[in-house]
Formats: structure tokens, sequence, C-alpha cells
């Protein structure tokens, strides 16, 4: 694996002074109200912290009308003692700090981690539910779901050091009760999986039609390491898995989370990051037919921030959401900004 793939499959610290050469962009549409359905906050083992602070500097910056975000579990601040399947409670805490720290406007007026959605593995039985009560009691109303990874190629450069570790977590027994256990709590679930995994999330889908599952950055489809030289394929398999996955009604979709797994911008070698046109460009082939075939109203705009904060400041993205949408009608850009996802993960 050469190093330049490595960094598709894993997290990057941004370099500031080369995002500082990003192209000036006035906000599009800036009073268009937008909940950011995806973004991290974390002290990253890397030494790449961003709180809230860093999060309110990039909203501000970005002159967008950020009023929320949903924040998604990142194996971030776990709890360092205490029982093993506990230890992720200490995520959810911090998170809940940061929605307080939010909450008294100090930095950003933005309702930033509105909603959490936690870690836990569905496939513990009873320590499952335990989890998942520590994660309620600890979350102050905030807590919506769970995230647990089922991504898994292989191919090493592609998985990275965060994944699933095993290819058939959703057909496990123990998975499918866990999950019934968390529709019974009223807690969705989101599908993180690369492109070839699509048809399990749609076996997934048919067999609990009473979940509620939002599929996470457009189904990841991948073009680094040995997937580059395969796009036609690769798009085709991803088009498939799309097709059949819209047609379960219980299946939301997240848009955006393309700069890794995608790897259409190089952003190793790029003099500058893209503009928000040349990343519409390079993402609309995937983002667009995911609202033709979902709909507005079960798409959401999203970040992946700071994530993609490694190749694209965060104007530029809520810039390139817009121009990608520019023929929808208001009320299908409300719903894609933001009133899908305050449906979905139930804010006010």
């Amino acid at each position: 694996m050469s190093s330049k793939e490595s960094l598709f499959a894993a997290t990057r610290a941004p370099d500031h002074a080369w995002l500082c050469r990003a192209q000036s962009e006035p906000a599009i549409e800036p009073d268009l109200p937008i909940v950011d359905s995806h973004m991290h906050l974390w002290d990253h083992k890397t030494g790449y912290r961003y709180f809230i602070q860093e999060f309110a500097e990039d909203a501000e910056r970005s002159n967008h009308k950020i009023e929320a975000t949903i924040f998604i579990e990142c194996h971030s601040m776990y709890r360092s003692t205490g029982p093993e399947h506990l230890k992720c409670i200490g995520e959810t805490e911090f998170a809940v700090g940061m929605a307080a720290q939010a909450n008294s406007e100090k930095y950003t007026g933005c309702r930033v981690a509105q909603a959490i959605v936690g870690y836990a593995d569905l496939t513990l039985g009873s320590l499952t539910r335990e989890t998942l009560d520590a994660h309620v009691e600890a979350a102050n109303g905030r807590f919506r779901g769970v995230r647990q990874r089922a991504k898994w190629d292989e191919d090493p450069a592609v998985r990275g050091a965060v994944h699933a570790g095993r290819s058939d977590l959703f057909t496990d027994t123990r998975f499918r009760q866990g999950l019934d256990l968390l529709t019974s709590m009223g807690l969705s679930f989101e599908a993180s999986v690369f492109h070839p995994q699509l048809k399990e999330v749609v076996v997934l889908a048919r067999a609990h039609p009473d979940a509620r599952i939002v599929l996470i950055h457009c189904g990841s489809p991948v073009g680094h390491s040995s997937y580059s030289d395969r796009q036609k394929e690769v798009y085709s398999v991803w088009m498939e898995g799309m097709k059949a996955l819209a047609a379960c009604p219980n299946v939301s979709i997240k848009l955006g989370g393309l700069l890794m797994c995608l790897g259409s911008f190089d952003f190793t070698t790029a003099n500058a990051p893209p503009t928000s046109r040349q990343l519409a460009e390079l993402w609309r082939p995937y983002i667009e037919p995911c609202i033709e075939l979902f709909g507005a109203d079960r798409c959401m705009a999203s970040s992946n921030f700071p994530v993609e904060k490694a190749g694209v400041p965060y104007g530029t993205m809520w810039n390139m959401f817009k121009r990608i949408t520019a023929g929808c009608s208001t009320d299908e850009k409300r719903l894609i900004f933001g009133d899908t996802a305050r449906r979905f993960y139930k804010i006010d």
C-alpha cells in the first residue's frame, strides 16, 4: 500500500496554509437554513483537535446559515475505565458538553450536537441493552441512534484502519436482534458500508421494514487503490445498489462524504482546494442520482467535517451542494438542507 493510497482510507489533519489558497466564494443562498446532518468533534489520536471552537470558526467563515448539527460517533473521548461495553458512553457525555457550550452562544449560535448518534455493539445481547440505556440517560434527551460500521473490503488499502473487522456483520443473528432492539426503542441505525456492500443493506432493510435506516456518504463508492482503474464498474455496481435501496421506504440517505472514498480529487498533489463549481462537477454523478432516486424527503446534505476538511473548506462544501440542487424547488431545497434531518432525528 502506497502512502498516497493510505491517505484515502484514513483521517488526515488539514493543512491550514493550503486551505487558505482556496478561492474566495460568497455563500450561495445564504439565508437557506441548514442542518448539518453528519459531523464530528474530537481530539484525534493524530493530534488533530476539532471542538466547538474550531467548528464555530468554520461555520462563521462560511457565511451559510448553519442552524444545527447532528453529532456522529467517531470514537471520541471514550471512558478510560469501567466495563468495556460502556466506555463508549464517554463520547455521548462529551457531545452533550459540546452542546451545552453551543447553547451558551459564546462561540456560535448554531445548535451543535442538537442530536447525537453514538456507538454500540448490537451483537452483545443484554449488554447491548445496557449500552443503549446508558446512552439515552447520558444524552439528556439528545440520543437518536447508533452507528456500527459494517465497512469491509478485501483490499487493506480500502478498508483502512477503521472497519468492521468482519465481512458478515449484517447477517449475524445477534446483530439482527440488536437492530430490532434499537428499533423498539425508537432509535435509528446509520449504515456505513462500501459500495460493493449495498446489496447487504438492501437485504437488511427488507428483513427489518420497521427499522429506520440512513445510508451515509452516498454509499461510499470507492475510487482509489484497487478500484482506481475501475470507474465504470464501480459506478454500475453503485447505481444498481442504490436503485434497489431506494425501493426500501425505510431507508434515507446522507449526501456527501465522498472525499476520502471516491478519491476523485487528489488533495495530496493539488496546488489549491477545488472551487465549489469544480467539486460539483466531480460529485454530481453520485449526489444527483441519490436525490432523483430517494426524493428530497429522504435526502440530507452533510459536511462530514472535519474529515472532508483535509481537502475542502466548509463554505465550499455547502456551495457545492447548492450548485447541484440549483434546479430543485424551494420546498425540495428546504428538505435536503434541513427539514429531512429535522424529521429523521426528531429535532425542533
